[in-house]
């Protein structure tokens, strides 16, 4: 009884300070609510500035990634591609036998020529004042005719300026004046768990805006393109988002929505985007010259695994192995040759051979590439000057 009476009696000495101390701190909070709201900051914490998007601005505003996504929505439009697809069915006097034995197995009539016009839907994002689109090669592949439909309901025809097979993008035009378009941004700057949206057309649904992380860098021997330097997102990205924008905080454009993961056709969490850095470099081609104009090394490399790297007492180096050369191309001419492993390439580590046939991908003729080599276990230099490559591998002249 004693002590309860001295518990109360200290409380009620100390109950003003005590009521100071919560005051204050609700003030705190208070003020760093206030401070925390408003626009999403990049991945130091620094707040990020405001971009230009379609002659707009992205502003600071209490409701966050909805600024950004509104932003960047009407940049995105639906994509749909018409081809038609010829098929081959069997008259249905092929199922009488005295109608074939009578004129034979390959008489005309038995096989009826039919055309199917078939249907692909995907995404684009318009990159400049003049209707520029950039999108997924897969979304237009063998199309005869291509649709736009703009976020507002308008509905038009598209050009197909050009496209590369190899990265897996396609470049359209639309002939219209003052359409919002979106900013490209630098995807050399991106880090695994900066905040990225997805916007696209999934199943055809219309303009949709997911949200995730970027989970890798880099990804390849995917078996998707021939040049593959994927970022890869856990931001839902479905069937329909192809061709699609994946975009940072600041509303620029860091990947194309190409591809996922799943073993049920849906989205399973992981998903692939072309990086804007591959994705600009070949923007920049098509526009300039209707295709994509690469330099051509005369070398083709394979991974050196580790128990390749073992038995060539390489112990845990890493590299592209030299498979075979042109003995007229540049590789040859550096002095490079089969056997030999690349472990540099610009100054920059190969990881794989992937990785240095993306790195290859990414030069023009004329170019010089710095690389070191790997020779009965003695390193060398080597600077190779990439030149036109044959015509054979040449790329798609300019569709119009």
């Amino acid at each position: 009884m004693s002590r309860a009476l001295v518990d109360q009696h200290s409380v009620t000495k100390i109950a003003p300070a005590i009521s100071l101390l919560i005051a204050g701190a609700c003030l705190g909070a208070a003020l760093l609510l206030l401070v925390s709201t408003g626009e999403p900051r990049g991945s130091s914490g620094s707040q990020a500035p405001s971009p230009a998007i379609g002659g707009l601005a992205v502003r600071a505003s209490q409701d966050g990634y909805a600024a950004v996504a509104r932003a960047v929505m009407p940049a995105v439009v639906n994509i749909s591609s018409y081809k038609v697809i010829r098929t081959y069915q069997y008259s249905p006097f092929l199922v009488d036998p005295f109608f074939r034995d009578f004129f034979g197995e390959e008489f005309p009539g038995l096989v009826v020529p039919r055309e199917q016009r078939a249907m692909s839907l995907g995404s684009g994002v318009i990159v400049d004042d003049q209707g520029t689109i950039l999108t997924n090669y897969h979304v237009i592949e063998q199309a005869q005719e291509v649709k736009v439909a703009l976020g507002d309901g308008r509905e038009m025809r598209a050009k197909i300026i050009g496209a590369d097979q190899r990265t897996d993008l396609a470049v359209l035009r639309v002939e219209q004046d003052s359409l919002p378009h979106a900013v490209m941004g630098d995807s050399e700057t991106l880090q695994v768990g900066d905040i990225v949206l997805a916007i696209g057309n999934p199943f055809g649904l219309g303009e949709t805006v997911t949200m995730g992380i970027v989970s890798a860098m880099g990804r390849g021997s995917l078996g998707l393109a021939d040049y593959e330097d994927f970022i890869q997102t856990d931001a839902a990205i479905n069937p329909g988002n192809s061709g699609g924008a994946l975009v940072n905080t600041r509303g620029e454009v860091v990947g194309i929505s190409t591809a996922i993961y799943s073993r049920s056709g849906g989205y399973q969490g992981i998903g692939f985007a072309i990086p804007s850095s591959m994705a600009r470099d070949v923007l920049e081609s098509i526009l300039k010259s209707g295709r994509v104009v690469r330099g051509y090394a005369g070398i083709a490399v394979q991974n050196l695994t580790p128990e390749m790297a073992r038995a060539f007492d390489l112990g845990e180096l890493r590299g592209a192995i030299v498979a075979s050369l042109d003995p007229d191309g540049p590789a040859a001419a550096a002095g490079l040759e089969r056997g030999d492993v690349v472990v540099s390439f610009r100054g920059r580590t190969v990881a794989s051979d992937n990785d240095l046939r993306t790195q290859l991908s990414r030069l023009k003729p004329g170019d010089r590439a710095a690389l070191e080599f790997v020779r009965e276990g003695r390193r060398r230099e080597a600077t190779i000057v990439l030149s036109e490559p044959p015509a054979a591998q040449r790329g798609p002249a300019r569709r119009r």
